[in-house]
């Protein structure tokens, strides 16, 4: 029982304890079940015909998700400047890539494109879902292979209308619009308006 207002009274509970209790009683066999799903949920970035060290990288853009990707393979990549220099490998709930290196672009898979024309242009074709616990992995794995310093990234993701917060209706929008967001380190002219609050980005664009 609190002795004066405002004061912090921890109520009784054996949440904790059930916790502990359950953390315990984990068995051998457990423990090995569930780092086999610890591996199996590992991301494999694998590279060809790039060196293993960071590699200067001036411009990477990254289209995640079905229409984006979809949008690479329309208006960019739609053209012989390419060529496949990469693929991640994942597994979880809603993705089974597959083990195979030379995949086609409308797989349900994660690849990266290189310029022809200028080896430090960059492109990543990410159309597989990639759950919270992978995104930390995917994102150290894929960048631990770039240089920082001068890289500029950009990121292309889509989302429902029905999520867009807006003071006007929804229902006189044009669609499809474009929004943007930017660092304060990116200082060129943005290409079309800022995405307004309350609006956020989420999963995998987000990280």
């Amino acid at each position: 029982m609190a002795t004066f207002f405002g004061e912090v009274v921890v109520a009784p509970s054996r949440a904790g304890l059930d916790e502990e209790e359950e953390e315990r009683e984990e068995t051998p066999e457990d423990r090995q079940i569930r780092r086999e799903l610890e591996k199996k949920r590992e991301v494999d970035v694998l590279w060809s015909g790039l060196a293993p060290e960071p590699w200067a990288c001036s411009r990477f853009v990254v289209a995640i998700g079905r229409n984006a990707a979809a949008f690479l393979s329309s208006f960019i990549l739609d053209s012989v400047c390419w060529e496949v220099v990469g693929v991640v490998r994942l597994w979880n709930e809603w993705c089974r890539t597959s083990s195979a290196t030379n995949v086609l672009p409308t797989d349900s898979f994660c690849l990266f494109y290189r310029l022809i024309s200028d080896p430090t242009v960059l492109l990543c074709q990410c159309s597989c879902y990639v759950a919270e616990d992978q995104q930390f992995q995917w994102l150290e794995k894929v960048f631990g292979s770039m240089q920082k310093e001068g890289l500029q990234v950009t990121i292309l993701s889509t989302c429902p209308l029905a999520d867009y917060k807006t003071q006007e209706s929804t229902l006189t929008l044009a669609s499809p619009f474009l929004k943007a967001l930017k660092t304060k380190e990116f200082q060129e002219q943005v290409c079309c308006p800022l995405l307004e609050q309350p609006n956020i980005v989420r999963d995998l664009p987000a990280a």
